[in-house]
């Protein structure tokens, strides 16, 4: 118990400070690495007023979008990756931005009304484009897809999908009723703008152009550049961007990658001269696919043209260079055909094209065609029993080349064919009965098959381009060493400017997403490591941050010193004019001579003799000189003007009635509503976008 004892004594204070210590340690811990931690890396993508969307939610929101898209294009590019992740992004403002706008001015849209422009009287227009039936809304379909929603998940879905889109729709239109509502043109204001240009004027004037004084006279500081665009700043605004300079070496193919290809194309020209299956052959060995098709002559736009389309059926031309590829072109058949075609058609779908049976579909179609031929009404048919959309409304009519892209039973009657002839032809879509209308500029055609190979760089050619680009990294570790190496080098140095954040696509790189988030990442005047882009090997250099807000002077200085020299060369012109006491005494003070502009309206800035000068214009109308006085000075776009007005003559433009004024006025303004009303609700926002952290 003694030694106990001696412990409690002699360690007390310390145990009570491992374990204070302890639990410090704990909540630290929790603080820096937990769950909600102040260090834990934000998933954030971006904010609307406050408002988050998560890594995870844009990502599935992405994947959506993606999956819709592909069912129109099963393979989506880099390109349309970008534009989706754009749309969904705009969609998510969109939705924040328009929902506060909802709630502030109490916009609701309720159940009842859902269903009331579903099943109403007067269905919304989206559901009477998806149950249009021959041009018809077809309200019986729209009941019968209600009915199967109760015992198909998938067209329940799909219901529901239609209903969240009505629901949006409806608020959208409400909100935008209530804005246009608000749009007036006052009748006062009317007629104040007629009185307006009811006349124009007829002046005298002594123009001193501001090229009179050269611009290296003038000179400008800093400060005074700044101040003007302190006090211009609309003109200057800027949103977040970078300026990348860089150097790109490129793996061009030699002339021994040149040699190693025409080697290899020319080792299977054996087998092309003697293969029964050319078609098999090309499709397996060469770059080019195989086309089983005829080109008119005129049509035909290759390369080599004159020579490939006159070779006999069998013979080979080549090899020849057609951009990257080497190829071999072998003349597989020729003969006449029309260049143009145009046929009606009627068809009958059948068995796997979710049509009718085979058998009843090939009976139907013969009937169809006993019917044309014996004279019924063509189009009366189409639109009855045609199960062709895409030509329904045009009364079953197509116009072809030999290239357009139609399943070859199709087209091989079309171009066969005689003009008026009538025919019932099977294709996988089931049993088109079809007239030929027409057949026009019949003339030889051809069917060429092509065996090309691109010439590609070596795996040789690939490492110098990238010695050559690690060689320069490792000269050009400053801005300076960078220009110094450039200029050393005699290299190409390329500018993309104004950079975004999200950019996917670098001017004259390609797909170069890597180089922006570097862009962003680095400090200005930092060189990157070598980047790998396709073909390319890049190294750049920052040279340029510009935040979101006014533009540095740096980046305008060209623009601003030219405004502020021609301010200052007007004040001086001014200064040297004073007051003139006519258009004599300004013309003799300044060696200008007096001149005459004709037409002058106070409502169109632009003068013909004089460009786009509205402060002119308008001193053409003050009524504090009318036509006894001569004008003071007037600071204009060109140069500065001294004007006398002699006359005035009415407008030669009948004035317009009132009402009519303020009508085209307001429908102008609502219709810049629906294009314009939300880019200004953004603005307004508080919009922060962090995707290039993630993306």
């Amino acid at each position: 118990m003694s030694v106990i004892q001696k412990i409690r004594d002699k360690y007390a204070v310390m145990i009570v400070v491992v374990i204070c210590l302890a639990i410090v340690s704990f909540l630290l811990q929790d603080a820096f690495f937990g769950k909600s931690s102040l260090t834990r890396r934000s998933t954030s993508v971006g904010k609307v007023n406050g408002e988050d969307l998560d890594l995870s939610d844009y990502q599935r929101r992405i994947q959506d979008a993606e999956n819709n898209a592909r069912q129109q294009m099963p393979n989506i590019d880099e390109q349309t990756r970008q534009y989706i992740r754009e749309q969904v992004w705009n969609q998510f403002l969109n939705e924040k931005i328009m929902q506060a706008q909802y709630e502030k001015l109490g916009i609701v849209v309720t159940e009842a009304e859902v269903v009331d422009q579903i099943r109403g009287k007067n269905p919304n227009p989206v559901v009477v484009q998806q149950f249009t039936r021959d041009g018809q809304f077809d309200r019986n379909a729209l009941q019968q897809a209600i009915s199967q929603a109760g015992n198909n998940p998938q067209v329940r879905e799909g219901f529901h999908q239609l209903e969240s889109y009505i629901a949006k729709y409806q608020e959208q239109l409400k909100y935008m009723t209530l804005v246009k509502q608000g749009v007036y043109y006052p009748k006062w204001l009317a007629k104040q703008q007629q009185d307006d240009n009811n006349q124009t004027a007829t002046v005298s004037y002594v123009s001193v152009p501001y090229a009179t004084i050269g611009d290296s006279t003038v000179k400008v500081t800093d400060a005074e550049l700044n101040r003007f665009i302190q006090d211009h700043k609309q003109l200057f605004k800027v949103e977040e961007s970078r300026k990348v300079e860089y150097v790109s070496f490129d793996a061009i193919p030699s002339a021994a990658d040149s040699a190693a290809a025409i080697s290899q194309i020319v080792a299977m020209k054996a087998e092309l001269d003697t293969t029964k299956d050319v078609a098999g052959f090309i499709n397996r060995n060469s770059d080019i696919k195989y086309f089983d098709g005829y080109i008119s002559k005129n049509e035909s736009k290759i390369p080599m043209k004159d020579s490939i389309v006159n070779l006999p059926v069998g013979e080979i031309f080549g090899p020849y260079y057609d951009n990257n590829l080497i190829v071999y072109a072998k003349m597989v058949d020729r003969k006449n055909m029309p260049d143009s075609v145009k046929v009606r058609h009627i068809l009958i779908a059948s068995g796997a094209q979710g049509g009718l049976p085979d058998s009843i579909a090939k009976k139907r179609a013969d009937s169809i065609e006993v019917a044309v031929k014996g004279g019924a009404d063509f189009k009366a048919l189409v639109a009855q029993y045609s199960d062709d959309p895409g030509s329904k409304q045009t009364g079953g009519e197509y116009d072809l080349t030999p290239s357009s892209q139609f399943v070859p039973e199709f087209k091989e009657f079309a171009f066969d064919g005689t003009k008026g002839q009538i025919k019932t032809v099977k294709t996988q879509f089931g049993y088109h009965v079809m007239q030929i209308m027409d057949q026009k500029n019949i003339g030889p055609a051809v069917k060429v098959a092509y065996l090309g190979k691109s010439v590609d760089a070596s795996k040789e050619t690939n490492n110098a381009a990238f010695g050559a680009a690690s060689d320069f990294a490792g000269k050009a570790r400053t801005q300076a060493a960078f220009e110094k190496t450039v200029q050393e080098g005699k290299l190409n140095k390329r500018i993309a400017d104004n950079v975004r954040p999200m950019d996917f696509v670098v001017p004259g790189v390609g797909q170069a997403r890597e180089l922006v988030r570097w862009a962003y990442e680095a400090k200005k005047g930092d060189v990157s490591n070598v980047f790998t882009f396709d073909d390319k090997y890049v190294v750049g250099v920052l040279t340029s941050i510009r935040e979101e807000g006014t533009a540095p002077l740096d980046d305008v200085r060209p623009q601003v010193e030219a405004e502020v020299k021609k301010h200052k060369k007007a004040e001086q012109i001014m200064a040297k004019l004073q007051t003139p006491a006519s258009l004599d005494a300004a013309a003799k003070t300044t060696n200008q001579p007096v001149l005459k502009a004709e037409g002058v309206s106070f409502g169109t800035p632009f003068i013909a003799s004089l460009g786009f000068e509205p402060r002119v214009a308008g001193a053409a109308f003050n009524k504090k000189w009318g036509t006894n006085a001569v004008s003071a000075p007037i600071e204009g776009n060109a140069g500065v003007y001294v004007i006398k007005v002699d006359s005035f003559a009415p407008s030669t433009q009948p004035a317009q009635d009132v009402a009519s004024q303020q009508a085209a006025y307001e429908q102008g303004v609502k219709s810049m509503l629906d294009q314009q009303l939300f880019e200004v609700l953004k603005k307004k926002s508080d919009v922060k976008d962090t995707r290039g952290k993630f993306f």
